[in-house]
């Protein structure tokens, strides 16, 4: 079995802690094992990209300290494929995690990473995936503290899964849609759909006029700032999954109030645009991976405006609408001929998948 191994994936030479060590160019299912291969794996790629004290000490949990509040949330990425314009898996499992622990208020600090690997799949691959989720870590301050690896059988494993789960300390409390008033502002920090469009070219073979970009990135600088200015938000929200129009049903289901946004003010991009309406899309229902919603008093509008837009990734930033009435969970659209239809969230089979 060895041998034919070694027939079927040709070797490399590689140069880790001062050795040359003969290894080959694509995951093996003794990668997965626990044996010398997976210790190999894990020293000479991921706790080279990944090093830090609490790492470095390979336990079975990382010991922690020096939070009192704190928030968790986990999440899986499947993305196919797992590299597209403007990021990558690595890239997108980090900012993910990142982003949901920022949308309540959290400093993210740390982060653990699970990889499924597919046997077959190629190392150098998985290399540019590792560096790509290290640098956006660093980016952040975020310490990547532990992790597992697991390798399933050719054809049984998509190439690639991540599953990242991440620790923060709250700076700011009380951020819930339970705590959206009447009157309140909406807010978007860019254009919409970037992320769903693009994968969905990706994966299609579509081309479309302009560029097709993801925006995926982190945004706990932005929301850092957000805060740090004393801008009243009520609650926060990126639109993965479902969008915009999902972000803002849930919000009106949640407090039970009536939200109106106007068409026209919802920022697009002209490639994002031309694409749903070629294919009969809602660029509203379309995912971002670096946009995010924001509910915020009144009076703070414009003060959030002026903040997002002197950040670079935020200069398309739009105040799209309000909360209008109570009693009932409903969000409205106003279109460009004055008349107002009802936004309902997706349903069925959401496409594209994006994660």
């Amino acid at each position: 079995l060895a041998l034919l191994k070694v027939s079927i994936f040709p070797l490399t030479s590689t140069v880790f802690m001062g050795f040359n060590i003969t290894q080959m160019d694509r995951i093996l299912l003794s990668h997965g094992g626990g044996g010398e291969e997976t210790h190999r794996l894990i020293r000479s790629l991921f706790l080279r990209n990944f090093s830090n004290p609490v790492l470095e000490r390979l336990e079975d949990a990382a010991v922690l300290g020096g939070v009192d509040r704190i928030a968790f949330t986990t999440d899986s990425f499947t993305i196919s494929p797992p590299f597209f314009p403007g990021g990558d898996i690595g890239k997108l499992a980090v900012a993910g995690t990142v982003n949901d622990l920022a949308m309540v208020g959290a400093e993210p600090l740390y982060i653990c990473l699970s990889f499924i690997l597919e046997e077959g799949f190629a190392l150098d691959l998985l290399e540019k995936i590792v560096r790509s989720a290290s640098e956006e870590a660093r980016r952040n301050g975020v310490l990547v503290v532990g992790g597992d690896t697991k390798v399933v059988p050719r054809g049984q494993g998509g190439g690639v899964f991540i599953t990242a789960s991440g620790i923060g300390r709250v700076v700011r409390e009380g951020i819930s849609p339970r705590s959206i008033k009447l009157g309140d502002a909406i807010v978007v920090s860019g254009s919409v759909g970037n992320h769903g469009a693009c994968i969905l070219a990706q994966r299609e073979g579509f081309e479309a006029e302009g560029t097709l970009l993801s925006d995926c990135r982190s945004m706990w600088d932005v929301v850092r700032d957000v805060l740090s200015e004393g801008v009243e938000v009520r609650t926060m929200r990126d639109p993965t999954r479902g969008g915009l129009a999902e972000v803002l049903n849930e919000w009106a289901d949640q407090a039970k109030l009536e939200i109106e946004i106007e068409e026209e003010k919802v920022p697009v991009r002209d490639a994002v645009r031309g694409l749903c309406e070629l294919l009969g899309f809602d660029p509203l229902h379309l995912a971002c991976e670096g946009t995010v919603v924001f509910a915020v008093a009144p009076d703070h509008a414009d003060r959030l405006l002026r903040i997002l837009r002197n950040h670079p990734h935020c200069r398309e930033a739009e105040l799209i609408g309000r909360v209008t009435g109570v009693g009932e969970g409903r969000v409205l659209v106003k279109t460009p001929y004055g008349t107002r239809r009802r936004l309902e969230p997706p349903s069925g089979e959401l496409l594209p998948r994006i994660c």
